[in-house]
């Protein structure tokens, strides 16, 4: 989609909006912001971070996003676009659920006592849940199925539930919930990325995956569209349409390790506890069920992705090219080399990778 070339909306002033990005110095917010900085109809953009990005043009405003003296950062902004929600992989979840659901409940608080008249708040996707019996897609009033277990899906939960009461809490302030399928591209580490770094693709005996991806590009770009057209949430992100096992297979050139479920799931939980993995067995359900999601709010309006499914999983090889992980958890070449070629069956690849990172913490708790 070319850039809008008319104003859509006009801020306080009359002129363009005033629009302020947390999160601004990496990642979408850096994508978001370069591309506000560029458009006729933005006056101003503020960049809210811990640290001063590198986009020129941007007013850039330092400070913990957590910290509820954001608000005096927030006069005169027309709209807020929190993007600083992360879903990467940490060593330290307690900290990162704390910034997580802390950053958003401030940002929300702050933009209502500002007088914001519009906050678009990033989660994701998986909120609605993997499942067998998912339709394919998912439509965005879909109800919410994801469990709460403590990662970074009990964030995004406690994110969603605060922006649905924000709008009682706060009534001067519309609140949109932008929840982008699997995001890819520069800088995106995620247990879901990290599923192509692994020498094989897990399959679920039986099961049926549907891929879904979205270029982080492309999210920036729907995050501008819903900034400068005002719309209403939730509204899902997302390449068009979705790739089977065997499509994703064939592109990635990367031969699939099929399990029993019982299998599969309680060796990951088994991993997790001994914390040799970083991820509970529940955020496996995300790379072998579909969670496939619609986008029509975004084409009803006139958005459209730049990126097909196809493209944005050649961008993610490209991104993890020389890593290598077996459970999310990253390892060594030679690791990976020994669990490639020994494991001729699927399961000995799974076993054998399992014995390779159970021995290694063994190492570390007796050194």
């Amino acid at each position: 989609m070319g850039r809008q070339s008319r104003r859509v909306r006009a801020g306080r002033n009359g002129d363009g909006l005033v629009v302020a990005v947390t999160g601004a110095s990496s990642g979408v917010g850096r994508s978001l912001a370069s591309r506000l900085v560029a458009s006729e109809d933005v006056a101003e953009v503020i960049g809210l971070d811990d640290v001063r990005g590198d986009v020129d043009g941007v007013t850039w405003r330092v400070i913990d996003l957590t910290d509820p003296a954001i608000v005096t950062r927030l006069a005169g902004v027309d709209a807020v676009v929190h993007t600083a929600v992360d879903i990467g992989i940490t060593d330290d979840p307690a900290v990162r659920s704390h910034r997580n659901v802390r950053g958003a409940q401030t940002v929300l608080t702050a933009s209502a006592a500002a007088g914001v008249r519009h906050v678009v708040v990033v989660t994701s996707a998986m909120v609605y849940g993997a499942e067998p019996d998912n339709p394919v897609p998912l439509d965005e009033d879909a109800p919410l199925r994801a469990e709460p277990d403590g990662s970074v899906i009990s964030d995004l939960l406690e994110i969603e539930d605060l922006c649905a009461r924000a709008p009682r809490s706060h009534p001067g302030t519309a609140v949109t919930v932008a929840r982008p399928a699997a995001v890819v591209g520069p800088g995106v580490d995620t247990v879901l990325t990290r599923h192509f770094e692994a020498p094989r693709l897990l399959v679920v005996r039986g099961s049926d995956p549907a891929w879904q991806f979205c270029h982080v590009d492309d999210l920036a770009s729907a995050l501008e569209f819903v900034v400068l057209h005002g719309l209403a949430g939730p509204v899902t992100v997302a390449s068009e349409g979705h790739l089977d096992q065997q499509r994703v297979e064939d592109l990635t050139g990367r031969s699939r390790i099929e399990l029993p479920a019982s299998f599969a799931f309680g060796t990951a939980q088994r991993l997790h506890r001994l914390g040799v993995t970083p991820a509970p067995a529940s955020e496996l359900h995300f790379v072998t069920r579909p969670w496939v999601v619609s986008v029509e709010r975004l084409r009803a309006a006139g958005w459209r992705p730049e990126y097909d499914n196809a493209d944005a999983l050649r961008a993610l090889m490209d991104e993890v090219s020389g890593r290598h992980a077996l459970a999310s958890r990253r390892i060594g070449k030679r690791e990976t080399a020994t669990a490639a070629t020994i494991g001729a069956a699927g399961a000995t690849v799974a076993i054998l990778g399992t014995a390779v990172v159970v021995r290694k913490a063994r190492r570390r708790k007796r050194g």
